[in-house]
């Protein structure tokens, strides 16, 4: 099992969710309408793949890496959904369908082979997998719902923006009343995607299809703006970590007087056997040194008994032969 791969599920992780939602339909509108729609795809699965493949090869889990994989799904999403329509000619329905087969099939094998659907349990490459190809068609089928709100159902997008809105809170409210949380995150998770889209849609499309005509560019650069501080915002304070994981405390350097327990004086020497396994020697404290003014300095006393002549006395005739101070009769 490796470290988990996601950041923690906060309301700034909606709040990015959003910004890449909307900067993903605005920046895709545009590469396919205002350039070349052939070419944008071609580019649009480059950059996509490149910004998938940097994200596994992340060892754990990184602010780039991630989001800007997000990003590229949101704009990338948008063209598989949008090419469904514009370039094979089928209608929303369809799309819409489609992708949300797709998306019930991934929960289902992924469900069938790991157990979980819980994005915190994302620490193996299988998992991780099957994770970003459910994020690959939440964002697909979020963007052709949108659509079939606003262009088959007649909504227009504003209406659909503050339609989806309301219905993004539905899970929030079951959420907090009690629901299951990996279902309620995977409803909401969809829901965020005709969210944006359709604000971004209201902002850039034309008045005469109920859009304020601002322009796919212009959305295009406020979003990418929005969405580039963003990611420099969760990168530098390092909110968006995973909930399991804190950042390193520095052990502070130990002044004067103050005990630094990886110190030799709080750790006893080790000795090796020749296998690498440490061998512990006993530490013997020395015995204490006494010091009596009849011998040597540092020798601890002789006791004899008293009955026995000194044998100082017959080296030394002056010294006394009996001891001073200890008058007790051992016999």
């Amino acid at each position: 099992m490796g470290p988990i791969k996601v950041p923690a599920v906060k309301p700034y992780f909606w709040a990015v969710k959003l910004l890449t939602t909307a900067m993903g339909e605005a920046v895709s509108d545009y590469l396919v309408n205002d350039v070349n729609k052939y070419l944008a795809v071609v580019v649009g699965f480059v950059v996509f793949v490149a910004a998938i493949v940097w994200q596994f090869r992340t060892p754990v889990y990184r602010t780039w890496p991630y989001w800007s994989a997000v990003a590229m799904v949101a704009v990338f999403g948008t063209m598989c959904a949008d090419v469904m329509h514009i370039v094979l000619g089928l209608p929303y329905t369809v799309s819409t369908s489609f992708y949300a087969v797709c998306l019930a099939v991934t929960f289902v094998v992924w469900y069938r082979s790991e157990g979980t659907l819980d994005i915190h349990s994302i620490v193996t490459r299988r998992r991780e997998v099957f994770y970003w190809l459910a994020v690959i068609f939440t964002f697909a089928m979020g963007t052709a719902l949108g659509d079939l709100s606003a262009h088959t159902l007649h909504l227009g997008y504003l209406s659909s923006a503050l339609l989806f809105t309301a219905l993004i809170c539905v899970p929030l409210i079951a959420w907090r009343l009690g629901a299951n949380p990996v279902l309620t995150f995977w409803v909401a998770y969809v829901l965020t995607r005709p969210v944006g889209a359709s604000f971004a849609d209201f902002f850039g499309m034309p008045k005469n299809i109920s859009g304020m005509g601002l322009g796919h560019g212009a959305v295009s650069v406020v979003t990418i703006i929005a969405v580039v501080a963003s990611f420099m915002y969760l990168s530098r304070s390092g909110i968006d970590r995973p909930e399991t994981e804190s950042p390193a405390v520095p052990a502070a350097p130990a002044g004067y007087g103050q005990p630094h327990y990886a110190q030799p004086q709080y750790a006893q020497p080790q000795q090796h056997n020749g296998y690498g396994q440490p061998a512990y020697a006993p530490q013997h404290a020395q015995p204490p040194q006494y010091h009596d003014p009849r011998q040597g300095q540092g020798q601890p006393p002789q006791y004899r008994d008293p009955r026995q002549p000194d044998p100082r006395h017959a080296q030394d005739p002056g010294y006394p032969d009996q001891w001073q101070g200890d008058q007790r009769d051992y016999r």
